[in-house]
């Protein structure tokens, strides 16, 4: 009864393949009528969570299109820098952070509270917007399925926090950032 059943099964996927075969071609040179190309999503349908909002002041705006500028350089797509703004609006309050005495989380610098210790790179290299943003992205580029991934789970992989869900409140602003100085 095993031998049966083994070679029914064969049977199905012999007739699935030679479908395959004879309906792919014929399949791929069709003329669809309603043939659209698929939207992609700067952002999930819905911010995770509620939102955070604060407003900017002039350095917070350039350190905004430092990311958005060195997120381009790299060749990746807004979804890149909303998950980069949104990281850096939770880590910073996008101000580029030197040594902050007592009130440091160890040796986190930056816009995105890098540690030197940790592989970061230098101080100097860190509290640089665009060093640290590419350093960032670095991270993000080896973390498999970024791009359809909720943001919030996005950055974590990459910066480890110890408030892993904290990066969802700023999706809405980083992405009405993104929107607003993309082109500029």
């Amino acid at each position: 009864m095993n031998t049966i059943f083994r070679k029914s099964m064969l049977s199905v996927a012999g007739l699935a393949f030679a479908g395959g075969v004879f309906a792919g071609p014929i399949a791929a040179h069709a003329n669809p009528v309603d043939a659209k190309p698929a939207a992609v999503a700067v952002q999930s349908a819905k911010p995770q969570g509620e939102q955070s909002r604060i407003t900017l002041n002039d350095e917070q705006t350039a350190n905004v299109k430092a990311i958005i500028a060195a997120t381009k350089k790299a060749g990746l797509p807004e979804r890149a820098a909303v998950i980069s703004i949104a990281t850096s609006l939770q880590e910073s309050k996008l101000e580029n952070l030197g040594h902050l005495g007592d009130m440091n989380d160890h040796d986190s610098l930056g816009l995105f509270q890098q540690r030197p210790s940790s592989g970061w790179g230098t101080p100097e290299q860190i509290t640089d917007p665009e060093y640290s943003t590419t350093a960032f992205l670095k991270g993000l580029k080896q973390v498999d399925g970024w791009q359809d991934m909720p943001l919030t789970d996005a950055a974590q992989t990459v910066q480890v926090s110890a408030y892993p869900d904290a990066y969802a409140q700023w999706e809405q602003q980083a992405t009405d950032l993104v929107a607003q100085h993309w082109n500029s």
